[in-house]
Parts: structure tokens; C-alpha cells; sequence
């Protein structure tokens, strides 16, 4: 639909958005093109930070906001500094109503993350939380996982498994998304 790099740029603040967040090179280009069942909507790449402005996307009820990864990323510092008001205008949307934080399943959940979920108002907007790349771990590490997360939220934010590979909790994460564009 339309990359934003500020704030007037936005798309008009009617409908519904979700937005896609996480750190730098979790997978949430890899997890919006496996729940939109659209391959190449969102760039994918190995380099971590190459998402670099917020990417709206156009989906049958609504729109899909990606956002930049924080931690590691590449860019110009003066580029980078700009993400936190930008992003900080997407949160006083009102079409803005959920967030999927995608968190890498061998990292865990992090002090950004807890932060995002702040940003977020779980008070306001549901929060959703993948636990990206589950495929790389035993069995048992993703039950160990999972249960982490689980604590380490208390309550926060729903949680769940995902790999896109072997498409571990796709469904559910596409009933999630639609659950929320209804709203």
C-alpha cells in the first residue's frame, strides 16, 4: 500500500490496523507473508534492520502495519533516530487495535519487548505474541519456551508458537488476525 518514513505520510486513520513488531531479524516480514498467505508482501531478508520505515499493507479487512525491528539494525543514525516518533504516532491511532510482537522462540522474551508491550496499552490494544522460529528447537525446548514466555508475560499478552517453516501455529495466528480486523 504505501512505506511511511513520517507521520503525515500515514494512511488515513479509519479502519483497522494491526501491527507486526519485534527485534531486529525475528521474522516479522517471514510471519506476516505466511499468515496473510501471501508470499513477497513484505520483504524478507537475512540482514537484520532492513526494514527501515513502517510499511502499510492492504488485507481484506483492514490494514498490516511492519514495523522497523529494534535492537541491532543497519542504517543512517539520524534514520534510526527517527523510528521512535514515527512509531510513536502510529500508537495514538485509533484504527490501531492489536499488535503481534514476534519474538525469536531461542531468545525468549526480552526488556524490549516488555517495552513494546507498554507502548502497546494491553489496556487498549491486544497483544499477541509469536514465538518465531520454533522449528530450530526440540520438543521439549518449545514446551520450555512457551512456558517461559508465558511467565515472563504474566498475563500481558497471549502467546503462542510459530514457525513459518512448518507452518506451527499459522492457523492460529490467521484466526487471531482475522478476530482482530473484525473488530
Amino acid at each position: 500500500m504505501l512505506s511511511a518514513a513520517a507521520p503525515a505520510q500515514f494512511p488515513a486513520d479509519a479502519g483497522v490496523e494491526i501491527a507486526f513488531a519485534g527485534r531486529s531479524n525475528a521474522g516479522k516480514s517471514t510471519a506476516i507473508n505466511c499468515i496473510v498467505a501471501r508470499n513477497g508482501l513484505a520483504r524478507t531478508s537475512k540482514t537484520p534492520g532492513r526494514t527501515r520505515l513502517l510499511n502499510f499493507f492492504s488485507v481484506a479487512d483492514g490494514r498490516i502495519v511492519d514495523l522497523p525491528g529494534y535492537g541491532y539494525a543497519e542504517g543512517p543514525r539520524e534514520e534510526r533516530a527517527a523510528w521512535g516518533p514515527l512509531i510513536d504516532a502510529l500508537r495514538v491511532r485509533e484504527s490501531l487495535r492489536g499488535l503481534f510482537l514476534v519474538v525469536d522462540s531461542r531468545r525468549g522474551v526480552g526488556e524490549f519487548d516488555h517495552q513494546l508491550i507498554r507502548w502497546a496499552d494491553p489496556g487498549v490494544r491486544q497483544v499477541h505474541v509469536l514465538l518465531s522460529k520454533a522449528d530450530k528447537l526440540t520438543h521439549s525446548e518449545s514446551a520450555k519456551a512457551l512456558r517461559e514466555a508465558q511467565a515472563a508475560l504474566e498475563g500481558t499478552a497471549t502467546v503462542q508458537l510459530f514457525s513459518a517453516l512448518r507452518r506451527t501455529g499459522v492457523e492460529e495466528a490467521q484466526q487471531k488476525l482475522a478476530d482482530w480486523l473484525a473488530t
